[in-house]
């Protein structure tokens, strides 16, 4: 098989596992009131149910790091990808309180490890193939997302069980990622990351990008954790319109995403980062000034835009300063420190915009992300000037090559 064809292997199955996930995650967090029924969950309890999984995803992300340099990023992957969908029905198949903390607790665990190997595989694919291509594999997640929420949808709609309505998703990805699995490609070997971490100066490396990273995602536990009370409460919009705004926001990342690669090769990463910068900020301010829901709704969709480009470049630039700085083993070991602040993010921004709207106003609550946010336009220099060059600079010969491109997947 000749490298050309492993990589498009390689890339359309790590695309299927990002769409997997997307999926995975949708069915979890849009049954929430569905999951606190049929547990018993009081709503001050359930806070700490959902604070448990980024917290325990942050902990196997830090695991992560350490496992990468032992065995290859496509080893966990194939592994945890499945561990994520199985725990996803086990959270709709117990009748206890301590079932589902325990499902919940699995789910956390392996989806640190899945988001921070998925990544790694990504930047290295994108380090191999000399041109941006994360863009992509995140707009496959949106549209996973986008397929997942319709399915659960589907579900309260029927009045179907969590088990019933996760058995399908679960019974079909997971014989289909643990099969495309075999055509993950490692870009270094197990050993080489060992060899040539980060470093004690690594994080000092990636602390804007960690800013950066915690900051969008922010934004984006905003639009999934307020939008629709934003709408309801503050904007007068009913119940049914006021599910409309994430719905919106999930296909804008999707289609920003699907062209957003287009434009990091004509313009570069920095460039597309601070027009999705702008873009974001505009459309919190609307958002914040909206007379009535379908300005709002036009806010929340400008978010979307803005928002999309901006996590899978992160990823993007950490890995390539990692390899610039400190070889391609260092890699790794970046975005597995930069997706901690994927969940920092996450449990930052709800409490952090419900407790403003609760002892001020939820339209001056909106203004905290928009401020957040513009934090990126300062450190839009760790993006690099030309996105499209990464890679290219570095051209291989042709025993360089196989460093990049390495196992088309790793026998266990």
């Amino acid at each position: 098989m000749t490298d050309d064809v492993r990589l498009r292997r390689g890339r359309g199955a790590l695309g299927f596992s990002f769409f997997a996930q997307g999926v995975a995650f949708a069915l979890l967090v849009t049954r929430i009131p569905a999951i606190q029924d049929r547990y018993g969950i009081s709503d001050g309890l359930l806070p700490a149910f959902l604070a448990a999984v980024p917290i325990l995803a942050g902990v196997a992300s830090v695991a992560t790091e350490h496992l990468v340099k032992r065995v290859a990023p496509s080893v966990v992957l194939r592994w945890a990808q499945p561990l994520v969908l199985l725990s996803l029905l086990a959270v709709g198949t117990g009748s206890q309180m301590w079932h589902v903390a325990v499902a919940l607790g699995a789910f956390g665990l392996s989806v640190g490890a899945l988001d921070a190997s998925m990544n790694m595989l990504g930047v290295s694919l994108q380090r191999a193939y000399g041109r941006s291509i994360m863009l992509g594999f995140h707009a496959a997640y949106s549209l996973g997302g986008i397929l997942g929420a319709s399915a659960a949808w589907a579900g309260a709609h029927w009045h179907l069980s969590l088990f019933t309505g996760y058995l399908p998703a679960v019974v079909v990805l997971v014989p289909l990622v643990l099969l495309l699995s075999r055509r993950y490609v490692d870009g270094t070997g197990a050993g080489e990351v060992q060899e040539k971490g980060l470093g004690s100066g690594g994080f000092k490396l990636l602390l804007p990008l960690c800013l950066v990273m915690a900051c969008a995602y922010i934004g984006d536990s905003t639009v999934a954790n307020w939008s629709a009370k934003y709408l309801q409460d503050v904007l007068g919009s009913s119940e049914q319109t006021a599910t409309v705004p994430y719905n919106v926001y999930m296909v804008t990342t999707l289609i920003g995403r699907a062209v957003g690669d287009l434009g990091v090769r004509r313009f570069g990463a920095a460039a597309v980062v601070r027009g999705g910068t702008l873009v974001a900020a505009a459309g919190f301010a609307v958002v914040a000034a909206a007379p009535g829901a379908s300005v709002g709704m036009l806010g929340f969709t400008l978010i979307g835009i803005g928002l999309c480009v901006i996590v899978p470049q992160t990823f993007a630039a950490a890995g390539r300063r990692a390899f610039e700085s400190h070889g391609p083993g260092s890699s790794d070991t970046a975005i597995a420190r930069l997706n901690i602040f994927n969940y920092v993010g996450f449990l930052i921004g709800s409490p952090l915009v419900g407790g403003i709207g609760d002892a001020w106003s939820y339209r001056g609550a909106m203004l905290v992300p928009m401020a957040l946010v513009l934090v990126t336009l300062f450190h839009a220099r760790s993006f690099g000037s030309d996105g499209a060059r990464y890679g290219v600079r570095h051209e291989r010969r042709a025993d360089d090559r196989a460093v990049d491109v390495g196992r088309g997947g790793n026998e266990v």
